[in-house]
């Protein structure tokens, strides 16, 4: 192992500034030190004289020194610990006093309930500095304003528009959060708009009835509330069929009494609402991977008597010139699969294969067969 040079030093340091820890790190902070051993001392001595030069020319540094009685070289004095005793003398290391004091100077403008987010985040604090100033303003409004019932586009803030919030969605939720009370939350969804009282776009569904003639001609956009209050003839309209890919949304093969729902990933809390899927059969056809039973695992949390549809070892095994590689894989468990849904998804994920069947490349003769058995 090499000896601890000053760029070292400054790497033991830098890498706890990059994580954001240096500032609520406790001084006196010891810096690990790996120097010659006593056979190195010989063989190499000025090299490590000129290594203990090097260190001493680091003024941020409290050296501690241990005296070594050499059998070749007789008594040697070597630096035994390195410290930097106070918070200054480690950000004068690293050239970092310029951030610290931007960051001292954002502190000093913030309320009090923010100060946690500051120590927590404070590189992130750093990138939003230019914009601070903004978006504690946009947090003072909207604590003057709780859920203020209209669109972005009109709150009027000085030097702050629309664009901005929309693009600080992030950060200012983390805020909110934190500054809010819990009563101008709505804690149970994630939207930005909705979770804090603004006036959102409304969600619309995509579907096409299936039934008959209309197969290929009836694609149908409309917003939630319109889809929630459909008021189907449910014993016409049995079979309700949500697909991620758009091409098999437009293919779909005609179903007697039944439609097809364009999904949209994860987003099926615009289903929830519609009480009447209570009483269809609502089938889940996404694709064989483990995103693809992570998405089943969440509409059955909105629709819990969603079956899947060719999401089977059959349809994978019958198309495995199809298969191709996930990138990334979901590990997490999904409590909500079924025995044999779970058998699949684990051989997914515990085997670590990376392979999938998207749902566009199941034969459409398969699919028609699998239809058919439903009928």
């Amino acid at each position: 192992m090499s000896w601890t040079k000053p760029a070292d030093l400054r790497a033991q340091v830098q890498k706890l500034w990059d994580k954001g820890l240096l500032l609520q790190t406790p001084f006196p902070l010891r810096l690990r030190l790996v120097g010659p051993t006593s056979t190195e001392l010989a063989e190499r001595f000025a090299e490590a004289t000129d290594w203990v030069a090097q260190l001493h020319r680091l003024p941020q540094l409290r050296i501690v020194r241990r005296s070594v009685n050499h059998r070749v070289l007789g008594q040697q004095t070597l630096p035994a610990e390195l410290w930097l005793d106070t918070l200054d003398a480690a950000l004068a290391l690293v050239g970092k006093q310029p951030d610290a004091q931007r960051l001292r100077a954002l502190a000093a403008s913030t309320p009090a309930v923010l100060q946690p987010w500051l120590h927590k985040r404070p590189l992130a604090a750093l990138g939003y500095a230019a914009a601070w100033p903004r978006l504690l303003a946009v947090l003072a409004w909207l604590q003057a304003h709780p859920r203020p019932g209209i669109y972005l586009r009109q709150v009027d803030i000085p030097g702050v528009d629309s664009k901005f919030i929309e693009a600080h969605r992030g950060v200012l939720a983390e805020l909110f959060d934190l500054a809010l009370p819990a009563e101008a939350i709505d804690a149970s969804t994630t939207t930005f708009a909705r979770r804090y009282g603004f006036t959102d776009k409304p969600l619309r569904i995509r579907f096409r009835l299936l039934d008959g003639q209309s197969a290929f001609g009836s694609d149908v956009g409309i917003t939630q509330a319109a889809f929630e209050q459909l008021d189907l003839p449910i014993t016409r309209f049995a079979c309700v069929f949500i697909t991620e890919n758009e091409t098999n949304f437009l293919a779909f093969p005609p179903v007697p009494g039944s439609i097809v729902v364009f999904g949209a990933g994860y987003g099926f809390e615009v289903l929830a609402g519609a009480a009447w899927l209570q009483q269809c059969s609502v089938f889940y056809w996404g694709d064989i991977d483990t995103h693809g039973f992570a998405i089943l695992d969440q509409l059955r949390a909105r629709l819990p008597h969603a079956q899947s549809l060719l999401m089977d070892y059959a349809t994978l095994t019958a198309h495995a010139d199809h298969w191709g590689t996930e990138p990334t894989l979901t590990l997490r468990d999904l409590p909500r699969l079924t025995v044999e849904e779970g058998a699949v998804y684990d051989a997914l994920r515990t085997q670590h294969l990376g392979m999938r069947l998207e749902q566009e490349r199941v034969g459409y003769e398969w699919l028609q067969r699998a239809l058919a058995v439903l009928a």
